[in-house]
């Protein structure tokens, strides 16, 4: 077993450097020329055959696992914190429009998390996993614990929602990145594995934030909180890549060496915001219906709390909600890796397609819910949703557009979902302020959602499509062949006079 683990872990140095080259696109100067030459369309099949599937992995994982949960844990608790700031408002800031100024603290840090993940790739491609992920943990440290040294709520816009998302979003999209280094066959249960450990944190920090607000303050929970960010600091250092880079950046040099510094910086551009996934029709129809879905996402999030305690005067068990959505969410994150493994192709999607609808359905009928155990029972099914939401992101960016561009593919499409998740909850808490009920708020939070679905059902079709004329181009192009090679095509043939 151990053997088996060396080989899987380390190539012999002959062939560690054959796979370099092969990957490089050459070999050194003066170097053997191996026999058989490699060509472009087996680098992407190399690549996959270097993932481990385990080992090291495991604890990568572990970190992972800790880096969502930390990250997302807060931001899915964001509803306890929500109302401990209106409470601690002064009360000159209190008044007509107050759920719309206290929702842009959470929806800013949620938003930035996305917002900032195309550049995050730049930085994860050009620094690696692990100075991008530590660096990220370390500013998101920074502004949780700045945000316990402020009562002023534009001053939080900044330290909670701009520097702690910041810095969340650098921690996070690594921790995604990193996986796919380590595991193939096992990347869906890994994912899920992953992405339930927010589950776990959801559960808990509810009823702990409930408890640390009234003893001892919003401030000292924010420095309790910062604790979380600076374990993942230490944490992000087992983040090493396992895979080289998607671009060689010393040959890159090389090319601007003699033009000026203009056209450096343009050529740079370029190479970093690589626009070349929205090239696959599939790729950019999945990331526009992502982000269509998610304008209706953290809505409950952000306002159930503040619901629930307006429409059935429920102060003591609110917190409960947020530990249903965290425990089923974290049953679904698991149950759709498992299942996701045993779906070949795009036909994850559909999985996607079913929790959008089904969190459509569930947002607008939290409003119909007389009974405070009728919303439990709804945000039962709406954390099984999310499960299944969030655990199928990062292997269906693979399937789309493969190992090598899966970085820039998950930076873009979570970058298009930022602006619709920031302007979700201060839309609904602007229509609470003007109609005074989150009824209208909750009614239209369920409608992208549906849209979304809709518009994620032709993308496995349109694979299919492309697939189908992909084979058939193959087909054609080896009869064309065979005719050649038989004379058919030659002059004087039979097939070639009746052509002229």
């Amino acid at each position: 077993m151990e053997e088996e683990a060396e080989e899987d872990e380390n190539l012999p140095p002959g062939e560690e450097q054959g796979m370099r080259d092969s990957l490089l696109g050459g070999a050194p100067e003066g170097s053997a020329v191996p026999a058989e030459v490699p060509v472009p369309g087996k680098r992407e099949e190399d690549v996959r055959g270097r993932v481990p599937d385990g080992g090291f992995g495991w604890v990568v994982v572990l970190a992972a696992t800790w880096c969502s949960g930390s990250i997302f844990g807060i931001q899915n608790s964001f509803g306890i914190l929500y109302v401990i700031l209106q409470e601690e408002m002064d009360g000159s800031t209190k008044g007509q429009g107050m759920d719309f100024r206290t929702a842009w603290v959470g929806s800013l840090a949620m938003g930035m998390i996305f917002f900032c993940s195309p550049i995050v790739s730049i930085f994860t491609d050009r620094l690696g996993c692990r100075k991008t992920s530590s660096g990220g943990a370390a500013l998101a440290f920074i502004g949780l614990l700045s945000s316990s040294f402020t009562k002023s709520l534009g001053v939080r816009y900044f330290t909670y929602g701009i520097l702690f998302g910041c810095g969340c979003s650098f921690a996070f999209q690594p921790s995604l990145v990193i996986l796919g280094h380590y595991f193939k066959k096992r990347l869906g249960l890994v994912n899920g594995i992953v992405a339930g450990g927010s589950c776990v944190f959801t559960m808990c920090l509810p009823f702990l934030l409930k408890m640390m607000g009234r003893a001892i303050g919003l401030a000292h929970t924010f420095q309790v909180l910062s604790v979380f960010m600076f374990i993942q600091i230490f944490l992000s250092l087992t983040f090493k890549p396992r895979l080289p880079p998607p671009i060689d950046f010393s040959k890159e040099k090389e090319k601007v060496a003699g033009k000026s510094k203009v056209q450096q910086c343009l050529a740079h551009t370029r190479k970093y915001f690589n626009m070349q996934v929205f090239r696959k029709k599939t790729y950019t129809i999945w990331a526009f219906g992502i982000a269509t879905t998610v304008l209706g996402y953290f809505v409950p999030y952000v306002h159930l709390i503040k619901f629930v305690e307006q429409r059935f005067q429920e102060n003591t068990k609110e917190w409960v909600l947020l530990v249903c959505i965290g425990a089923t969410s974290g049953i679904g994150r698991l149950a759709s890796g498992r299942i996701g493994d045993c779906i070949p192709g795009l036909k994850k999607i559909y999985l996607q397609v079913a929790s959008f609808l089904l969190l459509g359905i569930l947002s607008m009928m939290l409003p119909l819910c007389r009974v405070f155990e009728s919303v439990i029972v709804v945000c039962l099914f709406l954390g099984l949703c999310d499960g299944f939401l969030i655990s199928m992101m990062s292997p269906i960016a693979f399937e789309l557009v493969g190992p090598m561009q899966a970085s820039q593919a998950i930076g873009y499409v979570l970058g298009l979902m930022s602006i619709p998740m920031t302007a979700g909850p201060p839309i609904a808490g602007l229509l609470r302020d003007y109609y005074g009920s989150y009824d209208l708020a909750f009614y239209l939070a369920g409608i992208p959602p549906l849209i979304g679905a809709l518009v994620l059902l032709s993308v496995p079709l349109l694979h299919e499509r492309d697939l189908k004329k992909k084979r058939q181009m193959e087909e054609e192009k080896e009869k064309t062949q065979d005719s050649v090679v038989n004379g058919e095509l030659l002059p004087g043939s039979p097939v070639t006079d009746e052509c002229v």
